[in-house]
């Protein structure tokens, strides 16, 4: 394959990762520059990463570079992907795919018109954990899906985080900063939704931040921080999800699918690998047991959904992290704050393709 040159704009905590996932285990993405409004923090990113440090308006003119990828603040993120498409770059964003569903079509309808791919985070559903847990439904080891529970629930994030407060404005709380990686985890597993119903509540004004960079801070709430309802999909399995900020602890898995045939549970879709147990039709006297991995991909590799948007470009296949998936998660997680607000259920407008699961048999830094 041909190099794909990356430019990162958005230089904060997360961007490690990405400098680290794209650059060690993708040998076909090269990060040529990076950005943020604060130059210091960009120069010193270039230095561990060998790269050029400069202004988001120069790595947008740079020639270099195909794919930019988006790590800025949830606020900011439909106006940068809107900026690197009207540049001719192809884009892939961190999550929330953007803040409201109007900005969301707004990206959608300018990858149209220039005919450039976007995509967003999370690539998680990638990990070997979850295409194991795709495998087991797809060769139908639970017979078919009637329905699962969903659960993330915490204090929030100001016990630890440098700069919280974000993560309690819009683009905020545990739907949109937790939820895509759910949201996204259960469309690759059971396909795209049909409806929503919900209730939630914003339980604190305000928080006060406890980590040492801001310990005695006190930080507006603009979100709802409990959200507890109802995903019914297209194949008719009704999911219960519950997102929590207001939560001190709880003995509830991350994911679990009920079957006419058995039972599967799905390891963390914030990470990649885990462990996968089911209770499978063909044994299911045996109870639950741990199911070897069948793909690879167990450790964190953000960055991935990127290489294969690389892979997807140079081949004109689709790309999985594909911004209609995204987009459609958008819609999901906006339907709780909806139907709470109205009342009733949330038929939803959008759909998506299923993304492909990866092949077996794949080395490190494969994808096709």
């Amino acid at each position: 394959m041909t190099t794909t040159g990356i430019g990162i704009v958005g230089c904060g905590s997360i961007s490690g990762a990405y400098f680290g996932g794209t650059q060690k285990t993708f040998k076909h993405l090269k990060v040529m520059a990076c950005a943020d409004l604060d130059m210091d923090v960009a120069r010193a990113r270039a230095k561990e990463n060998d790269c050029d440090a400069v202004t988001v308006d120069e790595l947008m003119r740079r020639d270099d570079i195909d794919i930019v990828i988006n790590l800025t603040i949830p606020q900011a993120h439909a106006d940068i992907a809107l900026q690197a498409l009207e540049s001719g770059k192809h884009t892939h964003s961190e999550k929330p795919f953007a803040v409201t569903l109007a900005e969301g079509k707004q990206i959608l309808e300018a990858a149209e018109r220039t005919g450039l791919r976007v995509g967003c985070a999370p690539d998680t559903f990638l990990g070997g954990g979850h295409q194991t847990c795709r495998q087991l439904l797809d060769d139908g080891e639970i017979g078919k899906a009637i329905g699962g529970t969903a659960f993330m629930m915490c204090h929030g994030h100001e016990s630890w985080h440098p700069n919280p407060g974000f993560y309690y404005l819009a683009g905020g709380g545990p739907m949109f900063d937790m939820g895509p990686y759910y949201i996204t985890a259960l469309i690759n597993l059971l396909g795209p939704a049909r409806r929503v119903s919900a209730y939630t509540r914003q339980t604190f004004s305000e928080r006060t931040c406890t980590s040492e960079a801001r310990a005695g801070t006190v930080i507006p709430v603009e979100v709802t921080t409990h959200l507890a309802g109802t995903i019914e999909f297209q194949n008719g399995a009704i999911i219960t999800l519950v997102m929590s900020f207001d939560v001190w602890a709880h003995h509830h898995t991350n994911i679990e699918i009920y079957g006419t045939e058995g039972s599967l549970r799905e390891p963390d879709p914030n990470g990649f690998a885990g462990v996968v147990s089911a209770v499978l039709g063909s044994s299911r006297d045996a109870g639950w047991q741990d199911i070897p991995l069948t793909r690879s991909y167990e450790w964190a590799h953000r960055g991935i959904g990127v290489a294969d948007m690389a892979c997807a470009i140079q081949s004109g296949r689709p790309h999985r992290c594909d911004g209609k998936l995204a987009y459609h998660a958008l819609e999901i997680m906006s339907a709780f704050d909806a139907s709470s607000e109205s009342g009733r259920h949330i038929e939803l407008e959008s759909t998506c393709e299923r993304p492909a699961a990866l092949p077996t048999g794949l080395s490190e830094g494969e994808l096709d």
